[in-house]
């Protein structure tokens, strides 16, 4: 086995990009024909590090993932950036999941790959690191279900994860069933991705990517299990209703709890910024909806002015980058066992300032897309799953189509909002 750190597979993606390219244009020009169009790898699919699970030594661990935006190749980001051991893979595979078939652990036939690391198919990842796997060539369309499988054969200590994937993940707990296409051996579920936290695709576009960056609004509370209904998801269905050119992929960095200021549910989004924005790949905007659990939650920050400053260094790391960023307002919560009509001021004074402040590029007022207008302190009933905070699927649309596309990076020039 090989020790890993992100230095050394951004290194080896590097060669490896570097000699697919070539390869490509060598092949065109042995034939005759003009250089080959360069391809671009882009970010489909992210799930933000939200905290640390029980090991599941000797497991195989089946991830569902869904892209936003198809390509001719993959690549897939393995996480141990919360870990405090050395974390040890086995095998890692990836396939497509059988079509129409969100709860199943079965692959779709002739699809099943082998992912290495650096040309090793096992690996070992440094406690606080990620790595990437090699480019892997395989045929995904946009809005596909994958399956990224990981052998763990011992005891690695705490398990970086995702906690609320709300999608059907699968467990073999008795050895190393990666490459196996059929699903008998997967008997346990869970509810939650063990370390897959990026898929990248490579595409003959360059649109770039969107962030979504939030907490349990954006990581899809309240929206239906195992049917891609969060405001994310949402979002890219409507880019994907634009010319190939224009298809930006979206990658959800919504952690539930999350906090701006404080860790909550997994770091705040100050401290995860790097890891869960500026770390992923052909990003081009930022849309930050980040704010109601700092005020909501204990302890509450009462002043509208540190959740301004905390956008200000959002937006100021963004723009270092070249990232265009689109806040969202506070959605309200109303009902809500957490509010009290001084968190509602906040809340309202914490909008203001996302609207008229001058802090974003742009603004996506989730607020005035959701709120029921007899009762500006609460969301429409219809768009209300159940706790009077978090929004059922028809909330989740309302978000998503309240975003403005022109607002995004490079897709300004398109003739108004695309439905």
């Amino acid at each position: 086995m090989v020790e890993v750190g992100r230095r050394d597979a951004c290194r080896a993606l590097t060669a490896l990009a570097g000699a697919l390219a070539l390869t490509l244009t060598g092949t065109a020009a042995a034939h005759g024909g003009p250089p080959a169009a360069p391809e671009h790898w882009t970010g489909t699919w992210e799930a933000a590090a939200s905290g640390t699970a029980a090991p599941l030594p000797g497991a195989s661990i089946r991830n569902v993932v869904r892209t936003s935006v198809g390509g001719t190749a993959l690549r897939v980001r393995i996480s141990n950036r919360l870990g405090t051991l050395p974390l040890v893979l086995g095998a890692a595979t990836l396939a497509r999941q059988r079509p129409n078939a969100p709860k199943s652990p079965n692959a779709l036939s002739g699809t099943m790959r082998t992912l290495t690391f650096g040309g090793r198919k096992k690996i070992t990842v440094s406690a606080g690191k990620d790595v990437v796997s090699d480019p892997l060539t395989l045929s995904v369309p946009a809005a596909t279900n994958l399956l990224v499988t990981l052998h763990t054969p011992g005891d690695s200590g705490p398990a970086t994860y995702h906690r609320d994937a709300l999608q059907t993940n699968f467990l073999a707990l008795d050895g190393n069933r990666a490459a196996q296409a059929g699903g008998a051996a997967y008997k346990a579920t869970t509810t939650s991705w063990y370390y897959v936290t990026g898929v990248d695709v490579l595409r003959p576009q360059a649109p770039g990517s969107v962030v979504a960056l939030g907490d349990s609004l954006t990581d899809g509370s309240g929206s239906t299990p195992s049917a891609n209904r969060r405001w994310p998801d949402r979002l890219a269905e409507r880019l994907r209703a634009l010319p190939a050119d224009r298809r930006q992929g979206v990658l959800n960095a919504g952690v539930a709890g999350n906090r701006l200021l404080l860790e909550g549910r997994g770091p705040s989004a100050l401290a995860r910024f790097d890891a869960d924005v500026l770390s992923r790949t052909g990003v081009r905007t930022l849309i930050v909806m980040e704010g109601v659990n700092d005020i909501k939650s204990a302890p509450n920050q009462t002043d509208p002015a540190a959740l301004g400053a905390a956008y200000r260094e959002i937006v100021r790391r963004a723009h270092a980058r070249g990232i265009r960023v689109v806040g969202a307002t506070v959605t309200p919560f109303g009902g809500h066992g957490g509010h009290t009509a001084a968190r509602e001021r906040v809340r309202r004074s914490v909008n203001q300032l996302i609207r008229t402040g001058g802090l974003f590029d742009a603004v996506a007022d989730f607020d005035a897309a959701v709120r029921d207008p007899s009762r500006p302190d609460r969301m429409r009933a219809a768009y209300d799953s159940g706790d009077h905070l978090h929004f059922n699927d028809a909330g989740m649309r309302a978000l998503a189509d309240s975003v403005d596309l022109t607002d995004l990076a490079g897709l300004a020039d398109l003739p108004g909002r695309a439905g």
